[in-house]
């Protein structure tokens, strides 16, 4: 029971992340109004995958919480990727600093990769479940420069 409390909370903590900021953010998502470049989804794929991503971050945490394999280095690259990741949708939509937003989330490409090299070196398993999120923000990153360079 008390490794499903820890795994419940290892979700709950990203994916609560990504709600508050959802809704933070609702009032100022402009997306469907935006020039995009090819290949830009549809706006209502974007909580479904990001969902899948806070669950799979989530679970991959809880790995290694489970095993004790948490220490303050991987505490510092998991939150400081949470946080700089919840601050990309302010960045980029409330505040509409589209060319920060380009810098902010190559930032976030680094930390989440240091975040899987952690997560790897302490459990396979853990590190690979990060993969997902790496290359949904790559995709990110390439929409985030399409974007900015289609409606300057």
């Amino acid at each position: 029971m008390e490794k499903i409390k820890m795994y419940a909370k290892s979700i709950f903590i990203p994916v609560l992340t990504g709600t508050v900021i959802g809704i933070i953010t609702s009032q100022f998502i402009n997306y469907n109004t935006l020039q995009k470049p090819p290949l830009s989804p549809p706006g209502y794929i974007f909580p479904i995958v990001w969902t899948i991503i806070y669950i799979l971050m989530g679970i991959g945490y809880g790995i290694l919480k489970s095993e004790n394999k948490v220490d303050e280095k991987t505490k510092i690259i998991y939150y400081t990727q949470l946080i700089i990741n919840a601050l990309w949708s302010i960045i980029f939509f409330v505040l509409e600093w589209r060319l920060f937003s380009i810098i902010w989330i190559i930032l976030l490409d680094i930390v989440v990769l240091l975040m899987i090299k952690n997560f790897y070196s302490k459990n396979k398993v853990a590190g690979l479940l990060q993969i997902p999120y790496l290359i949904w923000i790559l995709f990110a990153t390439y929409l985030t420069v399409g974007i900015y360079i289609l409606n300057k």
